[in-house]
């Protein structure tokens, strides 16, 4: 028992001398700059000292409330969109037999890998202004211009961030229903129940976790997109991201910029917290 007790730390120094170069690493390449930028948050431009003079500056401008709200009402919806178009896809490729379907559910992995701006880009060729759709009306009814405008509002924002970040919510809620015991569905049926009441009674519940775990990753995500805003050339769709690169960037205001870049960080880690909460209850 008195050898084991010198050994047990021992060990245990062995394990903190292994884990220093990993965490000191981390820190270099991550926390230092983070770091920066919260201090750069504090420091008025052109000044010495620390102050609240920027955050009162920033929470004072209407550019930042309005980007915040944008940022909001985006993801929210973007979250709305993904979930419904998400759980229907998924019931489908879960429960209704297609040639295919595995094919599909595979690309759906490939489709994770994908950048938000490739989405952007294919959204922009068949409805951008010179797109697929729009040519097709202009050939067929001579106009000027076809009537397909909607991608450089926020709307087309919208569009892509859902057509972008459904498989998210697909993945988890494919996994829940492959876990889902299909005598259930089996017995229902022949009780007389409809297709309808079925979903919502005995697939619903079993999918609730799935889908909070998607909905509040895409969220995440959806809070701090900017490929998808930049690529779409949406006028007057300024979100937070796009903020902060408006003020390091284009006015070079990098104490607002660091403001703007605080409140997107606290907020995507409060709801990231949520999301690990929601996950762990999942796997659970």
């Amino acid at each position: 028992m008195r050898n084991a007790c010198p050994q047990r730390l021992g060990e245990k120094w062995v394990r903190a001398l292994w884990a220093l170069p990993p965490v000191l690493a981390l820190s270099l390449v991550f926390l230092y700059p983070l770091g920066l930028v919260v201090k750069q948050s504090f420091t008025p431009d052109g000044g010495d000292g620390m102050s609240f003079a920027p955050y009162t500056e920033v929470f004072a401008s209407a550019a930042f409330r309005d980007a915040l709200w944008t940022t909001v009402w985006l993801a929210v919806g973007a979250t709305a969109g993904c979930l419904v178009l998400g759980f229907v896809l998924a019931l489908v490729i879960a429960f209704v037999p297609f040639p295919g379907g595995k094919a599909v559910a595979r690309f759906i992995d490939v489709f994770l890998s994908f950048p938000s701006f490739l989405i952007t880009l294919a959204l922009l060729f068949i409805y951008g202004t010179v797109g697929m759709a729009n040519g097709l009306w202009t050939d067929v009814t001579g106009a000027h211009a076809g009537p397909f405008q909607f991608l450089t509002t926020p709307w087309g924002v919208l569009l892509a961030e859902i057509t972008y970040f459904t498989p998210f919510v697909m993945r988890p809620l494919l996994a829940a229903f492959s876990q889902l015991d299909t005598a259930q569905l089996e017995v229902a049926s022949s009780l007389g129940a409809r297709p309808a009441r079925i979903v919502r009674r005995v697939v619903l519940p079993e999918a609730l976790p799935a889908l909070a775990a998607g909905g509040s990753l895409v969220l995440v995500m959806c809070l701090n997109e900017f490929g998808i805003v930049l690529f779409t050339g949406a006028k007057g769709v300024t979100t937070l991201p796009m903020l902060v690169y408006s003020k390091a960037i284009l006015e070079s205001d990098y104490p607002a910029a660091c403001v703007v870049a605080v409140v997107n960080i606290a907020i995507s880690v409060g709801l990231y917290g949520l999301y690990r909460v929601v996950s762990r209850r999942v796997g659970a």
